[in-house]
């Protein structure tokens, strides 16, 4: 894990980053400035337990990769969930917490991930256990309020304008953050290079 001191800010960006790209940046940048990061750890992900069966590239790849467009000097690329075996966000919140008295820790996802979120594991311990701050994302805007996590945790939604006090707040607190959109995925990036 990156080494943190006691009352820094920081958020967590986890994902399987197949591959990274500049849709990725502009989430961590916009994390950085709305939630006032010490440090964003940018956790690339052995594997996702949601999409298996699909083809991922190498760790080591998707970690080169990522640092190669992860320029902000407060961003730190890591793999340290398979250092650990873990396997589920819920599993790795409570082993950084264990791991980080002290610091305040914040979860980061892309709106995109927000329909899907009550099917991750212990997704309601998720949202227990560390604020949640979701970044838009093109073609999620209007249909965020309809996801399952927006409305079992609608009276925990911090307006955004309180976004940079976020990490500091009890759970469950979450907000959504808009800003610059871009239209890159992982799954398209992929499939044109098969094309």
């Amino acid at each position: 894990m990156p080494h943190v001191e006691k009352r820094m800010q920081v958020g967590l960006f986890g994902g399987s980053f197949n591959p990274p790209h500049a849709g990725h940046s502009l989430v961590a940048e916009i994390a950085l400035r709305s939630l006032r990061l010490d440090q964003l750890w940018w956790i690339v992900t052995p594997g996702n337990p949601l999409k298996a069966g699909r083809e991922i590239a190498p760790l080591a790849e998707r970690i080169a990769l990522s640092e190669a467009i992860a320029t902000d000097p407060r961003i730190k690329v890591t793999a340290f969930e398979a250092a650990y075996s873990v396997r589920y966000t819920a599993d790795t919140l409570a082993l950084v917490r264990a791991r980080n008295p002290g610091v305040d820790f914040v979860w980061i996802m892309g709106a995109d991930n927000l329909a899907d979120f009550h099917r991750w594991q212990r997704w309601r311990e998720i949202a227990l256990t560390m604020p949640i701050a979701v970044i838009d994302r093109p073609g999620s805007t209007l249909s965020f309020m309809s996801s399952v996590m927006a409305k079992t945790f609608d009276h925990a939604r911090v307006p955004e304008r309180q976004a940079g006090t976020l990490a500091h707040m009890r759970p469950p607190a979450w907000t959504f953050i808009h800003g610059p959109r871009s239209l890159l995925s992982s799954t398209a990036i992929r499939a044109a290079r098969k094309g």
